[in-house]
């Protein structure tokens, strides 16, 4: 492959609002490349195969771009990507694959990811790469074990399901029989811990309906359908002295519609959307909008409660190099909060991050159109649909915060919880990465 004068001087271009520190560097590698006889380009041109001799000028620029570190390396190489500069692409992913590693530093591990997502996105297989990790995911018992993984060294899902439970478990205090939809029932473990704070009720546990959305990939993890999930759910139940009932929606939760979720009158209604929205496409992907048509299916059922537990990120409409950048920042985050808890050569931690973790990244960065189902939007977004679709926040109680609390006392210190325009906000330092709110 030829780099030639006018590709270095296109990669100088691209990276102007970069900062100082990489427009310098570029252009030195730009000026470095560009002399005398710059404008004989066959002169300056080399191969990166090992065959032919690179020019010293060229061997400088490549010093050059070793110094930079990997953040500035990946930003420089999105930019190349963006343009499809094919040439600088390659130069600069040539250095990035000597910088990066799954079992390094939380940047190196990300980087690793973000330069194979950078990768597919440059060769347009974005939807091929992403479709092709789906169908090499591990078996069924390897993966929960990785998720049980991740559940268990950092906060996200506990945040997600202890939240949810103490909103639903305080809305449903007076009611003698609840249906809960949870449209990412996944293996229904937050309904466990439910029940059990529903046995202890003063004068006996409420009847509980639960009708659980399914997906492909809990599908995958369980090893099995919903059947599954209703047996287990109704043994803890049937230990908890909880008169219950299982409804199975075996069904992509963008394509539920009314008659999948077994209806019944005098049963009050909470639904649960854990971490699951961000995938349902929008306005911006198809015209069937399913995002706020779900909401505006759920808000005709009159629920007495609806939580929402989402990804504090902002990658849903936004162009190619901001989605990057944003995606870098976001899980930087997440990977300095993993790396907290387990050491860097641990293989489960490996493992967890590359098939609970990576393809997301991947997923955000290589794919457009239909084929980018992770679609992140900030909780003032998120408010704005629902309260477009008839919802009112609830606030939450200080009980809420507590449990949070109780359950942060397990992990790092540098996790932080704050409530900011009626949300919890569950972050790594002073970055936000998850929130948990109310509706009706």
């Amino acid at each position: 492959m030829l780099v030639t004068s006018s590709t270095i001087r296109l990669l100088l271009c691209s990276v102007v609002d970069d900062g100082n520190k990489l427009k310098h560097v570029l252009r030195e590698m730009a000026n470095n490349l560009l002399g005398p006889d710059s404008d004989n380009d066959e002169d300056s041109s080399c191969s990166f195969n090992g065959e032919v001799s690179k020019p010293s000028k060229w061997n400088r620029a490549l010093e050059i771009a070793s110094s930079l570190d990997v953040k500035e390396l990946l930003l420089a190489c999105a930019e190349v990507v963006s343009d499809a500069d094919f040439s600088a692409a390659e130069v600069l992913m040539n250095v990035l694959e000597q910088r990066v590693s799954v079992s390094g530093e939380p940047m190196q591990r990300l980087s690793a990811y973000m330069l194979e997502g950078l990768r597919a996105r440059l060769f347009s297989s974005g939807s091929i790469i992403y479709k092709k990790l789906k169908c090499k995911e591990p078996t069924s018992s390897e993966l929960i074990s990785y998720m049980q993984v991740l559940y268990n060294i950092v906060p996200y899902y506990k945040f997600a399901y202890t939240s949810a439970n103490v909103v639903i478990d305080e809305a449903m205090r007076n009611e003698n029989k609840i249906h809960i939809i949870d449209f990412q029932i996944a293996q229904g473990s937050q309904w466990m811990f439910l029940m059990h704070n529903l046995a202890r009720r003063p004068g006996g546990p409420p009847f509980v309906h639960i009708t659980g959305v399914d997906d492909s990939q809990s599908a995958h993890a369980r090893g099995g359908g919903l059947q599954l999930v209703g047996g287990r759910l109704a043994k803890v139940a049937e230990s908890y002295g909880v008169p219950f009932e299982f409804h199975a929606a075996a069904i992509s939760g963008s394509e539920v519609q009314l008659e999948n979720l077994c209806i019944r009158h005098g049963e009050a209604l909470a639904v649960n959307f854990p971490y699951v929205l961000h995938h349902m496409p929008d306005e911006s992907v198809s015209t069937a909008n399913h995002r706020d048509r779900l909401l505006r299916l759920v808000k005709s059922l009159s629920p007495k409660i609806v939580t929402l537990v989402e990804q504090e990120s902002n990658t849903n409409t936004s162009a190619f190099l901001p989605r990057f950048r944003e995606t870098m920042d976001y899980y930087t985050a997440m990977f300095e909060s993993i790396d907290a808890a387990r050491p860097r050569d641990d293989k489960q931690r490996i493992s967890a991050e590359e098939h609970c973790v990576a393809r997301d990244v991947v997923n955000i960065i290589a794919c457009e159109g239909a084929d980018r189902v992770e679609r992140h939007e900030l909780f003032g977004k998120w408010g704005m649909r629902l309260r477009m679709a008839g919802f009112t926040q609830c606030p939450l109680s200080p009980s809420v915060g507590e449990a949070i609390n109780d359950v942060l006392k397990e992990f790092s210190p540098n996790y932080r919880l704050a409530e900011r325009s009626g949300a919890l906000y569950l972050g790594w330092k002073n970055r936000a990465l998850a929130t948990s709110s109310a509706w009706r």
